[in-house]
């Protein structure tokens, strides 16, 4: 959310690393949903009939606290998405060389465009939806092409992760879980709803959605002294009046504005967009807890690669936690459900190991039949590392033969997942 210079190379590169640790190899950059992380709640049953599906598409009661937030008129319905977002659009013009200029560098990146527009193929239609329920000017649901290019997995080299870069106070200020299994900062659903939920707040406090954007981007401290020294000169009040933004931030808005104009009018820019079928293109299914992700995929009869791009939150291997909820296209919904009701095999094949000080990292990958490069991508090691500290949490195999030698010659100590 916050200074974002080399996104792109930082995104790719985290994401190659987290394509490894699930095991795909040439992973490509579909862009999904990722999942929203489920409560706990006591016993697990994976017979298909305890399956909770949600789709994504009715709309839920309006949040009480948008009073103070101007709105567009309803939106009539429209079949391309595209159409919908362009009759919702309500943020100033703005008369601005910066706006030309990365419209046109959009121009001259037709393939970046055009990657760029299939991947927000999965989030778009959730979130114009969230956008219209709180009266927020439609552009704001095109902002995630500036801040990620909706990138599931980009994280930023301050570490701002997900769709809506989330740096990891703000994401904890806006109650998104962030932990060793989970970072609900790439979570589709908890992560919009958060991020909506905090450029409210930033339009309650400035007046306007375009220093609202501007304080989503570099802070709303920044803004606020900027206003402040802007109040003590007698000069206005406005976005377009503050002289001392960071350059990332003189840029943000008019990137939008541009992006808003392709949307508005591919053509002009030598471009096309294909139709985005107005309609959900996920639903959230309640799954049992402790579920390998290529197990969950394989029941769901998708590839691997969209599975892990609609469910990016989940950081490991296994997916780790009680009544866990996964995102699943609408078409492949009663599919998982079959299929995991004849499923008759363990669901997991992942184990906690908890390494003693000083353990090497080559022995451990020896004991239990996985490679060191493998054992250290799974659980988030340093390449350079080599040894373990006390009560150190691994994640490995499940493989009987190893683990009955790691139980005879005890250095570390096993767990189960559950």
């Amino acid at each position: 959310m916050h200074f974002k210079p080399a996104l792109f190379i930082a995104a790719a590169a985290f994401f190659s690393f987290h394509t490894l640790a699930w095991g795909v190899e040439n992973f490509a950059f579909i862009s999904t949903t990722s999942s929203p992380k489920a409560s706990a709640t006591a016993g697990t049953d994976p017979a298909a009939e305890n399956i909770r599906v949600t789709h994504h598409a009715a709309p839920d009661p309006v949040p009480t606290n948008t009073a103070a937030v101007t709105a567009p008129d309803p939106i009539p319905s429209e079949s391309d998405l595209w159409q919908r977002i362009r009759s919702g659009y309500a943020l100033q013009d703005l008369d601005s060389a910066l706006v030309a200029r990365h419209g046109s560098w959009y121009m001259r990146h037709p393939n970046y465009v055009e990657r760029m527009m299939d991947r927000s193929k999965l989030y778009l239609y959730y979130i114009v939806e969230e956008v219209e329920k709180r009266g927020m000017p439609t552009e704001i649901a095109l902002l995630p092409m500036i801040e990620s290019a909706f990138i599931p997995t980009a994280q930023s080299r301050r570490k701002a992760s997900g769709i809506w870069q989330f740096i990891r106070g703000t994401g904890k200020k806006y109650g998104l879980e962030q932990d060793w299994w989970y970072d609900g900062r790439r979570d589709v659903i908890e992560a919009t709803q958060a991020a909506l939920d905090y450029l409210q707040n930033l339009y309650r406090e400035f007046g306007s959605w375009e220093l609202a954007l501007a304080a989503y981007n570099c802070g709303e401290k920044k803004i606020a002294r900027l206003l402040a020294q802007n109040r003590a000169k007698g000069l206005p009040q406005d976005y377009q009046s503050l002289k001392k933004l960071p350059r990332e931030t003189r840029n943000y808005i008019p990137k939008l504005i541009a992006i808003r104009n392709i949307v508005s009018n591919p053509a002009a820019y030598g471009l096309s967009l294909d139709e985005i079928p107005n309609a959900p293109y996920f639903a959230s299914v309640s799954a049992p807890s402790h579920i390998d992700v290529k197990l969950a995929a394989r029941l769901a009869e998708m590839p691997l690669e969209e599975f892990v791009s609609l469910n990016p939150a989940y950081m490991r291997p296994v997916i780790k936690g009680q009544a866990a909820t996964l995102l699943l296209p609408v078409d492949k919904v009663d599919t998982f459900a079959e299929n995991l009701g004849n499923h008759d095999e363990p669901l997991v094949s992942w184990q906690i190991y908890r390494a003693a000080k000083g353990e090497w990292l080559n022995k451990i990958a020896r004991r239990f039949g996985i490679s060191l490069v493998r054992l250290k991508q799974v659980n988030d090691i340093r390449p350079r590392s080599k040894i373990t500290v006390a009560g150190q949490m691994l994640l490995v195999p499940v493989n009987s033969g190893m683990a009955l030698d790691a139980a005879r010659k005890p250095s570390g100590s096993l767990h189960p997942l559950f």
